[in-house]
């Protein structure tokens, strides 16, 4: 069972590309939203992470450290739009920034999907709009939430 979430980041590792050009300060910072405005100096949260659907509020600010990993989560969808799938080629996103969060109990609102192999889904507990993250169960400490897929204020 270990080798599904190792699996999952295989997949995910993009084909090799060159470096992109150097851009100015602020136009990097508008580019990667979970850059400058989002990230203290201790690399935790500065803003209130927010479901982008429904606007419920997932974490209070200070509760989740930066992490930058490379992760493939299935494309966002609402529990109506998922009823008939069942998880078949819905293709996904090759995610590389995200809150890392160490304990369960610091979310303020999250749901976990049944589980997919050996990984759960973080989903929005109120809408259950989601995945908006991803935990291994092999790693009972470490919960990521995709920048690109929250609201934050």
């Amino acid at each position: 069972m270990a080798s599904a979430c190792a699996e999952m980041e295989q997949r995910a590792a993009p084909p090799p590309s060159p470096p992109p050009p150097p851009r100015p300060p602020a136009a990097a910072a508008a580019a990667a939203p979970g850059s400058a405005e989002l990230v203290c100096a201790q690399g935790r949260n500065l803003k209130a992470v927010l479901c982008q659907r429904c606007g419920s509020r997932v974490l209070l600010p200070g509760a989740a450290t930066f992490a930058r990993r490379e992760l493939l989560l299935p494309a966002m969808r609402k529990k109506a739009a998922a009823g008939g799938g069942g998880g078949g080629g819905g293709g996904g996103d090759l995610v590389r920034e995200h809150w890392l969060v160490r304990d369960m109990f610091s979310f303020e609102n999250v749901g976990f999907t049944r589980d997919v192999g050996n990984v759960k889904f973080l989903v929005c507990a109120d809408c259950e709009a989601g995945p908006i993250g991803w935990h291994c169960l092999d790693d009972k400490d470490s919960f990521y939430v995709a920048l690109e897929r929250v609201a934050h204020e």
